[in-house]
């Protein structure tokens, strides 16, 4: 059980779990993070990642995307967050224009047709966060303990028991939340992704494509390259496929040659909490609240402040006293 003097339970320790506390933590706030699985064991420390791949939906998501970016991009200047600022091409299959996320960048261009890969038919160039997880998760972890906060390992049976431990429970649980909810629009989908040796790749590839099961991205993140990826609903087989690995080796050396001979590392699998909508609001319990904040599909590390600094408005609002 929770102590008697935290102002804020987190449930869920991937990236939206761990920004949400650190930003509470950092409001001045006691805040506990409760987690079945260590940030390591998540699907956040699988994921490749880079800011503006968006696979989620809500009519606010703009605006949390722009926050984030703003508070990412001075952590690329800063060492040891892994975050990187890196320029590279997104391009498309068949015709389409560019996610309006995307046009703002400053130095946003669209690409002329000779400069894109084989098979691609129209492209534009830019430069992004790019995130390598395992070093920002523990980056996040650090950060939230200098701020004060702390993470427990323990399983939530239901948020329910977890509702009278604090006045206020934030429900990040991701693909969890399909059965701790319950919540059945939640589809957890699989993704695996490659890491190889760095031969030289200093520009990040990404298929803008969220209508296949295979897609095709790499993203460099200084001695090593993540090379993604799938977007499986259905399949729950957490164990890495050698089919599927080098199938993604293939689709990425055919953009970039050199990956294809490049030393393999490791492989991952994540299931990504894919919902209709992001699911972030606000429910009154007796003497608390509950917000839930969970459904950002592979959106979120281009989510996540935005959607923590969401929250933390939730509850200076209503803990707010009228002049």
């Amino acid at each position: 059980m929770a102590p008697a003097n935290i102002d804020v339970l987190v449930v869920g320790a991937g990236v939206t779990g761990l920004t949400t506390a650190v930003c509470l933590a950092e409001s001045g706030r006691s805040v506990l993070v409760r987690t079945r699985d260590r940030p390591a064991d998540t699907t956040s420390f699988a994921a490749g990642a880079i800011w503006g791949r968006v696979i989620a939906a809500h009519e606010r998501a703009a605006h949390w995307g722009q926050q984030t970016l703003s508070l990412l991009k001075p952590l690329a200047r800063a060492a040891g967050t892994g975050v990187r600022l890196v320029t590279g091409l997104e391009a498309t299959r068949v015709p389409c224009p560019p996610h309006p996320w995307l046009t703002g960048i400053d130095d946003f261009e669209v690409c002329p047709p000779a400069e894109l890969p084989a098979g691609f038919v129209a492209g534009w160039r830019y430069t992004a966060p790019v995130v390598d997880m395992p070093r920002y998760l523990e980056y996040l972890v650090n950060r939230l303990g200098r701020a004060g906060g702390r993470i427990e390992r323990a399983t939530v049976g239901s948020l329910a028991e977890v509702a009278a431990e604090a006045p206020v429970v934030v429900n990040c649980t991701g693909a969890a939340a399909r059965e701790l909810v319950p919540d059945n629009e939640v589809q957890p989908t699989r993704g695996q992704l490659v890491v190889v040796d760095n031969p030289g790749v200093h520009w990040f590839f990404a298929e803008s494509d969220t209508e296949t099961t295979e897609l095709t991205y790499f993203l460099p993140h200084g001695d090593h390259v993540v090379l993604g990826g799938t977007m499986e609903v259905g399949h729950s087989d957490a164990a890495p496929q050698a089919e599927t690995a080098a199938a993604i080796v293939r689709r990425c050396a055919a953009v970039e040659p050199a990956l294809g001979r490049a030393r393999i590392l490791d492989h991952r699998v994540g299931f990504r909490p894919v919902r209709p909508q992001v699911r972030l609001e606000q429910l009154d319990l007796d003497g608390g609240i509950m917000i839930h904040n969970y459904g950002h599909g592979g959106s979120g590390i281009s989510l996540s402040w935005g959607c923590a600094l969401e929250v933390l408005n939730m509850i200076e609002t209503r803990t707010a006293t009228p002049s």
